[in-house]
Order: C-alpha cells, then sequence, then structure tokens
C-alpha cells in the first residue's frame, strides 16, 4: 500500500472514529500502537522523528532517552503539541516540545543519567498523520552510569516489555549495521513476545558508518540471520547534520541517494529507506484494520438492530402536533392498566425471576400470614381457661351451680370472635401496601412524562386508600356478624354431651411411639418438604446439621438428604407447639423451636427441637405449615402473673370438668369460625379492593387525568426523554455512516497475506555464540559469511544463493572487501581474490566461526 492509498485511507478511519467521538463513546476500531525498541544510540529516536516528519526528540550521546515516550498522533486541522503534565498549554514551536521533555525528564530522573519507568505523554496535532500511538523506549544498556541503578538492564528489559508485550503493538526492532546482528538484544526481545514473528520489523541503522569495503546486503535481502517480515534500512542525520540544523525532508533525499549511488543496496532502493519503512507500517496497519473490520461490522449491525425499533417512533416525531398527545396518553394508560393486571393476576410472559409479583405478595398474604395471625392471637391455654373459670363462677354467683352454664360458653366465644378483628385488619393493610407498591412499579413505564407518572400514582393511590376504609368496615361487619348470633345448631359443633365425653378421654390417650402407625392415606397427605437445621445438637455430638424435613399432618421425619432414603428420626405431632427463638449473636440463622406441652422429651434427651432456616421469611413460612398440621403457637404467661394469680385459680373437681367442657366448646365453636373468617375475609378484600381498584383503572382512570389537567401538562415530557430522543437519532446516523465507511474502507484498501515463516532459530540460540573478538568490534560480520570459503567444513545451511533478486548482479561482481582492490577493479573471476585470502584469514577466522555456530545452532 502506498503513501496515496494511506493518504486516502485517514480520513475513512478519522471520519470513523469522529461519528463516534461526537456521541461520547469510544470507537471499536483501535489502531495498533508502534514501540521502537534498540539498544543505546541505535538510532531510535531517528527513526521515530522520520516516522513522524518532524524534528522534537532529545539527541545527544549515551542513553538520552530516559523516560518512555508515549506519542499520541492526532488528525487535526492545526499543528501543535500537548503534554499530560502541562495540560492547557499548546506547543507550536517543535525546539520547546524538546526543551519541554528534556525539562520533564531530568525532573523526575534527575540530571545524571538516571532512568524511570514512569512515562511522558505527549500529543500531536497535526493534519499529516494517522491516529496512532507511537511509543519511543530508553535504549537497553548493560553497565551502569552516573546515578543508574546497578540492576539498569533489568529495569529497561521490564520497562519494554511493559509495552511490547500487547498483541495490538508493533515492535520496530532496531540495530546498528555496525554491530553484531546475531547478538542484537532488540530482536531476541521481539521474539520472545512475539515468536511467529508477524509483529517484528527488523530495522538497519548506521549504514553509512559501515567500515569501508564491507555491506549489509545479505542481511536486508533476509538472506542472512532472516527475519518473517524481513528488514529496512535506514540512514539517519549524524550529530554534525543535527547540529547544522538539517531538516528531515533534506535528510530524506540524501538517504534516498545514499541507496541509489550504492552499489551493493541499489539494486535494492527501492525496499529501503524511510519512505519504504513508512509504507511497510502502513500497510500493517491496513491489514490490522481490514482484519478488524468483520467483527467490528457485526457489532454495529447488531447495536443498529436493537435500536432501530425505539428510532423509528422517533423519526416521524412532531413535538407541537395535538394527536400525538392524545394516541401516546391512550396508548401509556392502557399500558398501565395491562401491567398492573398482569402483576396481580399473573402472566406467562416476562415472569419474573428476582422477586414476588404483587400477586404472589397478596397470596400469601391469604393464606400463610393471616391464617398464623389469627392462631397466634387465638390460643393462649392457661388465659381462655382462667377466663372460663371466672365465668362459669361470675354467673353461679353466691350459689353453688350444679351444671355447666350456656352463657359462659357463650360470653367466651363472642370475646374469641371480636379478637379475630385485629388480624383481618391487619390483613387489609397489608393488601393495600401491595397494591399501593404494585402501582408504583407499574407507573416507572410512565417516566418520561414526568405529570403523567406523577398524577397517575396520585388518583390510583387515593381511590385504593378510600377503598381500604370502605373493606375495613366490611370486614368489622363481617365480625360483627358472627357475635350476633352463637348458632350451636351447626353441623360441624359437637354439642354438650361430645365435649363432656371428649373430657372424659383427654387423659386416657396415649401417646404414639416413635416409629409411627399405619396411617390412613388421608393423614400420610405431605405438607410441606424443605431443609433444615437442627440447631441445639451440642459441639461434642456433632454440632448443627442439615437435614432433608418431611412434614405429613400426624408427623415431622427427618432424612439424610432429599433422596428420602436414609431416615433419621420421626417425630409425632402429639402435643407439640411451636414458639421463637431469639436469634443467636454469632449465628445469622433465624431460629423456631418445638416442644411438648406435657413437659416431655421432643427428641433424645433434648425437651425442645431447635430447627434453623435462612430467613425469617422462611420461618414464617415453616409455622404456616405446622399450623396446617395442628401444631399451634404458645404464648405463655409471663411468671409474675401466674404467681399473682395462683390463690384465685384453684378450681374444685366440678368446676374443672365444667371448664374442660366449656373449653371443648369452645374450641369446636371457634374452629367453625375461623374456617368461616378464613375464607370470607380474602374473598371480601379481593371484591372491595383489587377488583375494584382493577375495574377503576380500566374505566375511570383517564377521565380522572383529564379532569385532572390540561393534556398538554400531562404529556410534556422530560429533558431526558428529549435528550435521549436526540441521542438515539444521533446514535442512528452515526452508526449507518459508520457502515458505510467500513464499505469504503473494504473497497479503497487492499489486504496484504503475512510472508510465510522463516527459520529463524538463531535467535533462540545466538546466547550461546562465543563473544565478538575487537575485530569483529570494528569490522561486522554482516557480510563476512558469503566471503568464507566452506571448503572442509560443509556447506553453511543459510548462506546459500540461489541467485541474485530483484535485478540484483551475480555475487562475484560485488566489490572485494581489501583496500588493494578497489570497488569498481576487475574482480570478475576467481583468481583476483586468491592472494587476498592469507591476509584476510586471520581477523575473519573466530567472526565466521562464531557466526557458523550461531546459523548451524
Amino acid at each position: 500500500m502506498g503513501n496515496r492509498e494511506m493518504e486516502e485511507l485517514i480520513p475513512l478511519v478519522n471520519r470513523l472514529q469522529d461519528a463516534f467521538s461526537a456521541l461520547g463513546q469510544s470507537c471499536l476500531l483501535e489502531l495498533p500502537q508502534i514501540a521502537v525498541v534498540g539498544g543505546q544510540s541505535a538510532g531510535k529516536s531517528s527513526v521515530l522523528e522520520n516516522f513522524v516528519g518532524r524534528d522534537f526528540l532529545p539527541r545527544g550521546s549515551g542513553i538520552v532517552t530516559r523516560r518512555p515516550l508515549v506519542l499520541q498522533l492526532v488528525t487535526s486541522k492545526a499543528e501543535y503539541a500537548e503534554f499530560l503534565h502541562c495540560k492547557g498549554r499548546k506547543f507550536t514551536d517543535f525546539d520547546e516540545v524538546r526543551q519541554e521533555i528534556e525539562a520533564e525528564t531530568d525532573r523526575v530522573t534527575g540530571m545524571n543519567k538516571g532512568i524511570s519507568s514512569i512515562p511522558i505523554n505527549l500529543r500531536v496535532y497535526s493534519p499529516h498523520v494517522l491516529n496512532l500511538t507511537l511509543i519511543d523506549l530508553p535504549g537497553i544498556t548493560k553497565v551502569p552510569v552516573g546515578d543508574q541503578p546497578q540492576d539498569i538492564e533489568y529495569q529497561i528489559r521490564e520497562m519494554i516489555m511493559q509495552f511490547i508485550t500487547r498483541e495490538n503493538c508493533l515492535i520496530l526492532a532496531v540495530t546498528p549495521a555496525n554491530t553484531d546482528l546475531a547478538n542484537s538484544d532488540a530482536l531476541k526481545l521481539a521474539k520472545e513476545v512475539d515468536p511467529q514473528g508477524l509483529r517484528t520489523i527488523g530495522v538497519i541503522t548506521k549504514l553509512d558508518l559501515m567500515d569501508e569495503g564491507t555491506d549489509a546486503r545479505d542481511v536486508l535481502e533476509n538472506k542472512l540471520l532472516p527475519l518473517r517480515r524481513g528488514y529496512v534500512g535506514v540512514v539517519n542525520r549524524s550529530q554534525k547534520d543535527i547540529d547544522g540544523k538539517k531538516d528531515i525532508k533534506a535528510a530524506l533525499l540524501a538517504e534516498r541517494k545514499f541507496f541509489l549511488s550504492h552499489p551493493g543496496y541499489r539494486h535494492i532502493a527501492d525496499r529501503m529507506g524511510t519512505p519504504h519503512l513508512q509504507k511497510v507500517l502502513n500497510q500493517q496497519l491496513t491489514n490490522h484494520i481490514r482484519d478488524t473490520l468483520p467483527s467490528f461490522r457485526s457489532k454495529l449491525q447488531g447495536q443498529l438492530l436493537s435500536i432501530e425499533h425505539e428510532v423509528e417512533a422517533y423519526k416521524n416525531f412532531k413535538p407541537e402536533d395535538p394527536t400525538r398527545k392524545t394516541k401516546a396518553l391512550l396508548q401509556m394508560v392502557q399500558q398501565f392498566s395491562v401491567d398492573f393486571e398482569k402483576r396481580i393476576e399473573g402472566s406467562g410472559d416476562q415472569v419474573d425471576t428476582l422477586e414476588l409479583s404483587g400477586g404472589a405478595k397478596i397470596n400469601r398474604i391469604f393464606h400463610e400470614r393471616f391464617p398464623f395471625e389469627i392462631v397466634k392471637m387465638e390460643f393462649n391455654e392457661k388465659e381462655l381457661r382462667r377466663e372460663i373459670s371466672y365465668a362459669i363462677k361470675n354467673i353461679h354467683g353466691i350459689r353453688t351451680g350444679l351444671f355447666t352454664p350456656d352463657m359462659a360458653f357463650e360470653a367466651i366465644v363472642k370475646k374469641q370472635i371480636v379478637k379475630l378483628k385485629g388480624p383481618s385488619l391487619k390483613s387489609v393493610d397489608l393488601v393495600m401496601q401491595e397494591l399501593i407498591n404494585t402501582v408504583k412499579k407499574c407507573t416507572k413505564k410512565l417516566a418520561n412524562f414526568p405529570r403523567l407518572c406523577e398524577e397517575t400514582e396520585r388518583i390510583v393511590a387515593n381511590h385504593i386508600r378510600e377503598r381500604e376504609g370502605k373493606t375495613k368496615d366490611q370486614v368489622l361487619l363481617l365480625i360483627d356478624i358472627q357475635v350476633s348470633y352463637i348458632n350451636t345448631n351447626h353441623e360441624d359443633f359437637i354439642g354438650f354431651a361430645n365435649a363432656q365425653q371428649r373430657s372424659s378421654q383427654v387423659h386416657k390417650k396415649s401417646a404414639v411411639g416413635n416409629q409411627g402407625t399405619n396411617l390412613p392415606p388421608s393423614r400420610q397427605i405431605v405438607i410441606r418438604k424443605g431443609w433444615l437445621t437442627i440447631n441445639n445438637i451440642g459441639i461434642m455430638k456433632g454440632g448443627s446439621k442439615e437435614y432433608w424435613f418431611v412434614l405429613t399432618a400426624e408427623s415431622l421425619s427427618w432424612y439424610k438428604d432429599d433422596e428420602e432414603k436414609e431416615k433419621k428420626y420421626m417425630l409425632p405431632l402429639d402435643n407439640l407447639k411451636v414458639r421463637d427463638v431469639e436469634k443467636s449473636f454469632m449465628s445469622s440463622k433465624h431460629i423456631f423451636a418445638l416442644f411438648n406441652t406435657e413437659q416431655r422429651n421432643v427428641y433424645k434427651d433434648y425437651r425442645f427441637l431447635e430447627l434453623a432456616c435462612d430467613s425469617q421469611e422462611d420461618v414464617d413460612s415453616w409455622k404456616a405449615s405446622l399450623l396446617r398440621a395442628g401444631v399451634y403457637p404458645d404464648k405463655s404467661l409471663a411468671d409474675n402473673d401466674e404467681s399473682g394469680q395462683a390463690e384465685n385459680f384453684s378450681m374444685d373437681p366440678q368446676l374443672e370438668r365444667q371448664v374442660e367442657t366449656i373449653r371443648n366448646l369452645v374450641d369446636s365453636y371457634m374452629s367453625i369460625i375461623n374456617k368461616c373468617i378464613r375464607d370470607l375475609i380474602p374473598k371480601t378484600i379481593m371484591h372491595l379492593m383489587i377488583n375494584n381498584v382493577k375495574d377503576f383503572i380500566n374505566s375511570e382512570l383517564l377521565a380522572q387525568l383529564y379532569s385532572s389537567e390540561d393534556q398538554n401538562t400531562l404529556m410534556e415530557e422530560s429533558a431526558e426523554q428529549a435528550q435521549r430522543r436526540d441521542e438515539m437519532l444521533r446514535m442512528y446516523q452515526a452508526l449507518k455512516e459508520a457502515l458505510v465507511i467500513i464499505g469504503d474502507i473494504n473497497s479503497a484498501t487492499v489486504s496484504t497475506p503475512a510472508p510465510p515463516p522463516v527459520d529463524d532459530s538463531w535467535l533462540q540460540h545466538s546466547r550461546r555464540s562465543p563473544p565478538p573478538s575487537p575485530t569483529n568490534q570494528r569490522r561486522p560480520t554482516l557480510n563476512a559469511p558469503p566471503t568464507r570459503p566452506t571448503s572442509g567444513r560443509g556447506p553453511a545451511p543459510a548462506i546459500p544463493s540461489p541467485g541474485p533478486q530483484s535485478g540484483a548482479p551475480p555475487v562475484p561482481f560485488r566489490p572485494g572487501p581489501l583496500p588493494p582492490f578497489p570497488s569498481n577493479s576487475d574482480a570478475f573471476g576467481a583468481p583476483p581474490q586468491v592472494p587476498s585470502r592469507p591476509t584476510r584469514a586471520p581477523p575473519s577466522v573466530p567472526r565466521c566461526r562464531s557466526m557458523r555456530k550461531a546459523l548451524i545452532y
């Protein structure tokens, strides 16, 4: 991809990014970072400057870049720079940018060559750049100088690895041509993080500083020490050029002239130099963009489909159209009515799995909370017997009664019936509160119109409270009706004779064994199953354990697990009652206990069986289930009440029999009343409150809204809704434009396949080669292997020349390396090279052996 194609790609990508930045969102298309890695004074900063096209980085000898420089390029009409640590200040003079980089580096690292991993963040705005991130890293060094730490090599290595380990980072591995390429630290680091070589591009600098008669032709042709993406040679400005203010344009022309005039590089001049390096990087950017586009397009299309239905309603939006407001009001009220009815009556669509809906909570009030409140209120055995004895004595007065008085029974029953008013009114309050909560949840969909939402909630809540009063009046009337006439001829009432007989059999009732009896099927119906923890087993006996409990009408059994194969115990329910247990300070469980009213052990040696649940809601539910099985709550009198009235509670045997008889009669009649009340109260609440509120919403709510306020006031949308509509329309247009731009990018660019893998095992084993000799430091080995005779040692695997590439002349035509033979002499055949071998052998032997070892490994 040439610069012209890249210039066409820049505005397309920037348009794509601008489409999202205008909406305050980040574009999903992230372009790669470019990290420049190399040794100290390898020319990294010069490569980076050439790529940007501006002269702004510090220069000098030794370690100059001592902090990472994260350079963000941003396309803009004006050209200036900004530092993150100098917010609000714009630098238009790039000499000042260089000075600020030097000052900021010294501020953190000091003046004596210290280093720091804290990056300097610089943003350059220019009309000639693509939105990219470039990273200039400190050069790899091994010997600390100045204030540098002893582990300078390790610190710089870790600093570099922080950046190049990212998959979205292209690595420019910079190596000077006048050093041993096989020992390049930059290439070794790149190999560690990019073993496939797909992100690494080799850059050979200082080609103009090689010893006379040597060149890097085999390396640049990727024949010697190959990389998958090959090498690009560049010629940077020298320090003399920089001091002489030679600009980058002139330096690029000089670089081009060097490659065209050099006999070893002129045949590959079109693949060398900074412009070609830019072209290679541009192609990598293009490949990355094209590889990202399919998933990017899918995400955009998904977003477009998700908002298309909502946007369709906004396209023809006319704020001042009165018919629009009327239609919207009708739709809102209708939707509110449907939502309310679904929450009360239940619905198969859009089932809430996180919490109970209003109808489900009301159902629990009717069938769990209300019956439990009745029984908890009613059964206070000692108090009831005391009241019966007082009633009998007060009716007889001064005389001793021979018969059980009917008036005592009637007085006690009426008093017990009146006590039902409390639980009944409480159930009305609970249902009313659930209805109001349901209304609030349903009005959330009207939040786009604040006044409509507020008025709807107010009108419906007022109607619910109005119906609450009428429902309570009806509930009290039902209870008063029951008090007004005690029907002792009811078919389920046991009568006087049966009550006397039952009282005589009280003490003859035998306890049921632990192994249970052969119960009829009607008594074996399972009421409830679930996990409970037996809480009062001591630590020495195994501590609290969780078991699977099964409650029937006759017994409570528990098993090892819910497969119900291994039964642990079966507890008969006769003479059992349930009581609350105070929650332990160290426990998060909620506890209730079962005990025997005859002061017997309930389970093994325990008088109480403490059972624990995870929540109070589970405790209440188990209590309601036990109530169905006949296990009632206990409300014992305080000790002081018992002692204070003990002298008044002594009964003779005849009075005791009368109390027991009336107690049985009261129990029988109250069971009839309880059945009736438990059936009528929910029906009354349902008719007078719930159904009435539903009818009101369906038929009268709209008229009430019209009469409460002006339609225009009701349908004034909130500022958030207007903002959302504008954002949705902008988002819709941005998504459509982005999809068009993606199509333009696909048609304007061409993807280049990755080059095939090469044998780069030399990078893994180059550490094993012996250190280069001093001659090797002076005269690099980049071109030594082709001139080394191979007889007696076998052919070197990486050296054979398949022939000239890209119009290259034959190898013998290359200029000889010895000064006695000029580069343009007739060195066409082998005879002129024979005398040169003895003079060149000593310095080249260790060098070639080192190189061959690297290649063989």
